[in-house]
């Protein structure tokens, strides 16, 4: 009976010791976590920023350290910019800063540098802002065996328009429609961006390549031939196909530009080539169909005249819509691809400003 009652107590007594070492324990790996939280801790007090082509914008990037950690010394620390693909695997890189070295890359060498407002400051500027600088950046920033990140997106005012050449619909691969965007003036826009396009009342019956390599397009007015009178408004996703041989048109964006874009006054109608040579007589070049629509968009430019464009096609933009110019809405008018030898209209030029 006596060994028993020895056994229970140490059971007892057992248990309490493993209780109070697993509480301790417990606290202990409480107090460990606080003493290894984030040592580096990197901020973007903005998740978007907005701008135009042409324009210089700030990304905005903060990064706070622990002075315990590190010491008061800042020169260790590394500052590097990269910009996120639309596939999300692959980043290109922009611009790296260590101490008094700094680096630049590719198409943001001479455009790009720290904002440096503070001591804490990772903020990188942008200068002449392009049509490609669009999309998403990360901004890291490396101490030693800590690093943080933060991301920011750049968005720019522009407008999305649909796009097919003169051989007609669904004749473009992936790599020939992002040339043909870049052909006028423009580049072949992201998912977001027609996502925009459709919020705003873009509605296009034809599918187009996206810059992610997805075939997508916008519908606000469901009907039969756009995937059926019952299906709710919304961008359509065909999904990814093979860029060498699968052939679909293609949305281009485009923005602001640094020019003038006008309708060219001439005593006469005109075949393409005269269309070019009278542009080039006033001191411009023929205008491409991208800066037509950002005109048209981001300017209000109204012409109910149609004239040839670079690409061979004859356009004319309503930004008021009215009776036997364009009676039902705002639009890019689309006459076609007219014989360019005996055809005659008018043109439209554009003169870029210095």
């Amino acid at each position: 009976m006596k060994s028993l009652l020895l056994l229970v107590l140490i059971s007892i007594c057992w248990a309490d010791h493993q209780s109070d070492n697993y509480t301790l324990y417990h606290d202990r790996v409480i107090h460990i976590q606080a003493e290894n939280g984030p040592r580096l801790l990197v901020e973007a007090e903005q998740a978007k920023v907005f701008s135009h082509r042409g324009g210089n914008v700030t990304l905005p990037c903060k990064f706070y350290r622990d002075p315990t950690a590190f010491g008061s010394g800042i020169h260790k620390i590394r500052i590097k910019w990269t910009k996120l693909t639309s596939d999300y695997l692959k980043e290109v890189d922009v611009f790296v800063s260590m101490g008094y070295h700094k680096k630049t890359y590719g198409g943001y060498q001479g455009r790009v540098f720290l904002k440096g407002g503070s001591d804490n400051d990772a903020s990188l500027v942008i200068t002449d802002l392009t049509l490609e600088d669009y999309g998403r950046y990360k901004c890291e920033v490396i101490e030693g065996l800590e690093d943080g990140t933060a991301v920011v997106a750049l968005d720019l005012q522009g407008v999305v328009f649909p796009y097919f050449p003169r051989l007609g619909r669904y004749n473009l691969n992936f790599h020939e429609a992002q040339q043909v965007c870049l052909d006028q003036d423009a580049v072949i826009a992201s998912f977001d961006q027609l996502y925009d396009a459709w919020r705003g009342g873009l509605d296009w019956c034809n599918a187009g390549w996206l810059s992610d390599g997805s075939v997508q397009y916008p519908i606000t007015k469901p009907r039969e031939p756009c995937g059926g009178q019952n299906t709710v408004p919304g961008v359509r996703n065909y999904g990814f196909w093979d860029k060498d041989k699968s052939r679909y048109d293609v949305f281009c964006f485009t923005s602001n530009f640094n020019g003038r874009f006008y309708y060219l006054i001439h005593p006469t109608k005109l075949t393409y080539d005269e269309a070019v040579q009278a542009c080039l007589n006033d001191g411009a070049q023929i205008a491409k169909v991208g800066q037509m629509f950002a005109a048209w968009k981001l300017l209000g430019y109204d012409r109910c005249d149609a004239g040839w464009l670079a690409d061979g096609s004859v356009r004319y933009p309503i930004s008021r819509p009215r009776r036997r110019c364009s009676p039902t809405e705002a639009a890019v008018r689309f006459v076609g691809f007219p014989d360019k030898k005996h055809k005659l209209y008018g043109v439209y030029c554009f003169r870029a400003y210095n």
